[in-house]
């Protein structure tokens, strides 16, 4: 691990059956890279049965802070509802129809951290907002996300946010109905310039960057890291295609510096 012109990267990609991702993690170690990373709260058991049986090899999962107490397992997380609460702030500012809707896959992780954060952003700015929330039960299933979608812009919703790699579908039928986006986990400006209006982005090269600095020191696991706004693992990226109000955009941004420096404590439900 002796600098970028070192590093060898390889991946597998739509890894849905957790069988099939095990045996792709126990290639890897087999292999011989020094760090594995399984991204997926569905592969903490398969990391717990693999890790023991390479005690020289770094492995890393996530959404979590839950090492095993393993000596060669990282995990990292996203405090996703800070960026959340943003978005929640920035839905309640634009809404004109006061109904907003949240396409959601699965009511667990940084997910329901996310939809919780965003929900008590919109409380917080305006408790008379209906925000309505339809938890799929998938993460990758594009066509529910579009139902649910469809569903939620009937009911009256003029802005509509989502999280995990389903929401494209999400993302199409809210293009189609002129209704906002507010996106997470990555910047999905892209997918529909004229209504998404910004975008929490996660950076894990902030979590990453120090698992590797610990790995090359002889530390190969046993630790938790937390990408938020604070540490730049999370930075809310505003479509600039999109036209923004000049009061909206102050908004989001003195809500950022708010949860930064702790003035704006974010409330979740129990």
């Amino acid at each position: 691990m002796g600098g970028e012109e070192n590093f060898e990267f390889v991946y597998s990609e739509g890894m849905f059956v957790v069988d099939d991702a095990a045996a792709a993690i126990r290639d890897y170690a087999s292999q011989g890279f020094d760090l594995v990373i399984a991204h997926g709260s569905q592969y903490g058991s398969s990391l717990q049965e693999i890790a023991p049986d390479f005690p020289e090899t770094s492995f890393a999962w996530g959404t979590t802070v839950n090492t095993f107490d393993q000596p060669n397992i990282f995990a990292y997380e996203a405090a996703s509802h800070e960026g959340g609460y943003v978005n929640g702030v920035l839905a309640a500012t634009l809404t004109q129809s006061k109904v907003i809707g949240v396409v959601g896959p699965i009511e667990t992780g940084d997910a329901k951290l996310y939809v919780d954060g965003f929900k008590a952003g919109v409380a917080a700015t305006d408790p008379a907002i209906q925000v309505n929330v339809n938890y799929i039960g998938s993460f990758s299933d594009v066509a529910l996300a579009s139902e649910a979608a469809t569903t939620h812009i009937s009911a009256g919703a003029d802005a509509m946010t989502g999280t995990a790699q389903m929401v494209v579908g999400a993302i199409g039928k809210a293009e189609e109905a002129n209704v906002l986006w507010f996106g997470t986990q990555s910047n999905q400006s892209s997918l529909a310039p004229s209504i998404v209006v910004a975008s929490q982005v996660y950076h894990w090269e902030v979590a990453l960057r120090e698992m590797i600095a610990l790995i090359k020191e002889g530390t190969l696991g046993g630790q938790s890291f937390t990408a938020n706004l604070a540490n730049g693992g999370e930075v809310i990226e505003f479509n600039p295609d999109y036209a923004l109000p000049d009061d909206a955009k102050a908004l989001a941004e003195s809500t950022v510096q708010g949860i930064i420096d702790g003035s704006i404590t974010i409330t979740l439900p129990e």
